[in-house]
């Protein structure tokens, strides 16, 4: 019989404390819409305590999608951080609050300074207050897999006698291995179900050796129900459990672990591009399922196999993850359907009529010029089309540039709009790039240093859309701005723009410590 495997998205919330990761409200609900289509049973939406921001997106992401997918939140154990749980997502049909909170003696030690037992009461009391409020309560035992094994289990018992529907077990700094990992699952797991059948066994797993995948399967197959996953394996440091990994390890070889999920598995590379294309952080090329070299062969010997039979070398097709074997090319001539076509199978919603009619027009502005399109350059434009909301009186909107370029002297001339104000200014720099920022930062008069610039070409041709990606420093917090367009330099000085934008509106607000789980 084949056992139901819950599945936890948390790259909203652990996936975005990569550095330069951080998306605004609008990105993240069309990332959680798209987590709805893949079918995932439980996003983990944010860290509402941490910024007025982050609880904006969580309750937003409650109200678009908590009618069909369960909506959680982290918070310490602490009152305060509960109730911003609860209220940011008390509006789902099925809310869920998740509190986090350390077993290992170096967290206990260190990190808390107060006895074993004053740690676990804490938990005990955040969980009997959670109950007041909401029916389901996940406890996250943070650093399980270097916490002392009894002290782990007493505190396990004392939470799910307090009311804990779900017990969460992380391997937070990825120093677990499979067997030692899988070994404490097994004994978890046995003495829960005699304690309580009904409460669930999940697992986090970080990927610091290489070795999170490993591990969470190595925990299914010793009794988990439950795992947190991230796309793309995003995460701090090394990342998270990739869930694409776990999902077609589980379809693949289903006759080993005798397990299932309901992901949507031909939704897995559109919701990768699409996470790539918000964060401008790029997959490996050679990434398991989602890479672009995931199903390319190069070899004589492996293409000669596949053109005689392709299970000589593929264990799954391309097309159960939602690659084509074929790109289709559009032109000018495509008509409205094959370009909402096209929109949709990227991940795009195409419900607003007036808006994909404006959108459509820019792709036959686009296909006259480029005379082909292909789909970054659809991601390009739906992108393009969806940036940040520059109404705010605070923000730099792009008025006007002008780049000089030569060997002795570059000269940038631009003007930046802040609300009805036109800001106007002139700079020399080493090339043209630093003519552009430097006449940029003169004229906000911000102190920001330029820490990474990356240019890559998204399609094809001599009029290629080029995409910048770009990652500043302002007052020691790291932000990161991204655009695109078929002139680079126009692109160069709209991503530094996006990034200085992040930082206007990230000033007011004070985040605590990322909780790593």
């Amino acid at each position: 019989m084949s056992r139901k495997i819950i599945v936890l998205d948390t790259t909203l919330r652990d996936g975005e404390q990569v550095p330069g990761a951080k998306l605004n409200v609008q990105q993240k609900v069309e990332f959680a819409q798209q987590l709805k289509r893949l079918q995932v049973d439980i996003i983990e939406a944010g860290f509402p305590a941490s910024s007025a921001g982050d609880f904006q997106a969580v309750q937003e992401i409650a109200r678009s999608v908590g009618d069909t997918v369960s909506i959680t939140a982290l918070a310490r154990a602490v009152k305060g951080d509960i109730d911003a749980v609860y209220e940011s997502i008390k509006l789902a049909q099925n809310p869920l609050i998740h509190i986090v909170l350390g077993t290992s003696d170096i967290h206990v030690e260190k990190k808390f300074s107060r006895s074993k037992d004053a740690v676990m009461e804490m938990g005990v009391e955040a969980v009997k207050y959670a109950k007041t409020l909401l029916p389901n309560v996940q406890y996250s035992t943070e650093d399980a897999s270097r916490s002392e094994f009894e002290y782990l289990w007493k505190t396990i018992e004392a939470v799910i006698k307090a009311g804990a529907t779900m017990i969460n077990v992380p391997d937070t700094v990825g120093y677990a291995v499979p067997d030692e990992f899988g070994e404490m699952i097994r004994k978890l797991n046995e003495r829960m179900k005699n304690l309580n059948p009904d409460v669930i066994l999940s697992v986090h797993c970080h990927n610091d050796l290489g070795l999170a995948t490993a591990n969470t399967l190595s925990a299914i197959k010793n009794g988990a129900d439950k795992v947190e996953v991230t796309i793309n394996g995003l995460g701090e440091r090394a990342g998270n459990t990739s869930l694409e990994e776990v999902i077609m390890a589980l379809k693949v070889r289903e006759n080993s672990f005798h397990c299932h999920t309901n992901i949507k598995s031909t939704e897995l590379l559109r919701t990768s591009r699409l996470l790539t294309y918000l964060t401008g952080l790029d997959v490996q090329v050679n990434k398991a399922i989602t890479g672009d070299n995931a199903f390319a062969h190069s070899s004589g010997i492996h293409q000669d196999g596949l053109l005689k039979d392709k299970q000589v070398y593929e264990i799954m097709s391309p097309e159960e993850v939602g690659a084509e074997s074929m790109e289709l090319i559009l032109t000018a001539r495509s008509g409205r359907h094959a370009f909402k076509n096209a929109v949709e199978k990227l991940g795009f919603d195409t419900s607003d009529a007036a808006e994909f009619e404006v959108l459509f027009d820019k792709f036959l502005t686009l296909a006259d010029s480029k005379k082909e399109v292909y789909d970054h350059d659809v991601f390009y434009l739906v992108t393009n089309h969806r940036t940040l909301d520059v109404s705010n009186n605070h923000l730099y909107e792009l008025e006007s540039f002008q780049v000089i370029t030569n060997d002795q002297t570059p000269t940038a001339t631009v003007s930046l709009k802040k609300g009805t104000e036109i800001l106007t200014g002139s700079a020399v720099g080493d090339g043209p790039i630093d003519a552009l920022y430097s006449v940029i930062k003169n004229l906000i008069g911000h102190d920001v240093q330029l820490k990474d610039y990356k240019i890559s070409s998204l399609s094809r041709g001599k009029e290629a859309i080029g995409r910048v990606n770009i990652r500043i420093e302002h007052n020691g917090n790291v932000y990161s701005g991204r655009a695109m367009d078929t002139d680079i330099i126009k692109a160069s000085a709209l991503a530094f723009l996006n990034g200085i934008n992040g930082a206007v509106l990230d000033a007011a607000q004070e985040c605590p410590t990322p909780v790593q789980g």
